[in-house]
């Protein structure tokens, strides 16, 4: 499931074909992804501007000017590909597709900016959701999400509080969306490996007695912030189904230093160590046992 990076990397790659556009015509050519589409989902979008493209975590929020959010999730296996619409010159260099749609082509978004926006999901874990912006304190999607990881409110502070009293693994801990939001898997083994942290030691040992941050988890927020940051300017790590909005891959997977290693030698200068898999929660977790502690 695209993370943070990817998700990222789409809203930029968006941006500037969707913000300030409206959309002239929404093609939904099925009733349904992962849930139903909103009722009168093609008309309730038509002839409304995209005043901003924001990201929650894993989520993209389009703020209409109707005043309702289109809230929308990559799922397993969804991408954004923007392409030029016929006979309109776009703004851009554009992946131009066929002119006959996907059949896991199931929502086609034609903007005013002369791009066609088009959702392909072949699993349709993906999901698109209208709310009114006044009510998206309480949606459910988003109301029990913790903080945005490259946000400044996440601090050592704020991830020793959080983690003080949880007897889980760290890395479960991490992969708590209440916790952090936006990490998953990938970027949680690589960032407890660029802090040295094993992923098996308990959650709660990186804050001290008192509540405060210690040394471990001030490494660990850094290590965070710096591998998502890397993340994203490389385009997020293509595996399996992500591709950024112009069709071409991401290139973090060339960067991993344990994710997918297992076996090979942990790439900390002077450690010696070599990459281990194990499993916990029924995940895979790659780690270096000698250099993390």
């Amino acid at each position: 499931m695209p993370e943070l990076p990817e998700v990222e990397t789409v809203r930029q790659g968006l941006l500037p074909v969707m913000q300030g556009a409206r959309f002239i015509q929404v093609d939904a050519h099925r009733g349904d992804l992962r849930w139903p589409l909103p009722k009168d989902f093609a008309q309730r979008l038509e002839g409304q501007t995209v005043e901003r493209l924001d990201r929650r975590a894993k989520y993209l929020l389009a703020y209409l000017s109707s005043g309702e959010v289109l809230i929308m999730h990559l799922g397993m296996s969804g991408s954004f590909r923007v392409a030029q619409a016929r006979g309109i010159r776009a703004p851009g260099a554009y992946y131009h597709w066929p002119s006959r749609h996907s059949a896991h082509d199931h929502v086609e978004f034609h903007m005013s900016s002369g791009a066609l926006i088009s959702f392909n999901d072949p699993r349709r874990f993906g999901m698109m959701k209208l709310v009114p912006q006044a009510e998206l304190c309480r949606e459910p999607l988003l109301r029990a999400l913790g903080p945005e990881p490259l946000a400044d409110e996440f601090s050592p502070h704020m991830l020793a509080r959080s983690c003080g009293r949880k007897q889980t693994s760290i890395k479960a801990a991490l992969l708590d969306q209440k916790v952090v939001s936006g990490l998953g898997n990938i970027y949680v083994c690589e960032a407890l490996h660029r802090a040295a942290v094993s992923p098996k030691r308990r959650a709660s040992t990186i804050a001290k007695r008192s509540g405060l941050p210690n040394e471990r988890a001030i490494c660990l927020v850094e290590a965070i912030k710096a591998v998502l940051r890397a993340a994203i300017k490389a385009g997020g790590s293509s595996l399996r189904d992500h591709r950024r909005t112009d069709g071409a891959l991401g290139d973090f997977q060339h960067e991993f230093c344990v994710y997918d290693r297992a076996g090979e030698p942990c790439p900390r200068a002077g450690c010696g160590g070599i990459i281990k898999r194990i499993v916990q929660a029924g995940r895979s977790t790659f780690f270096c046992p000698v250099c993390q502690k």
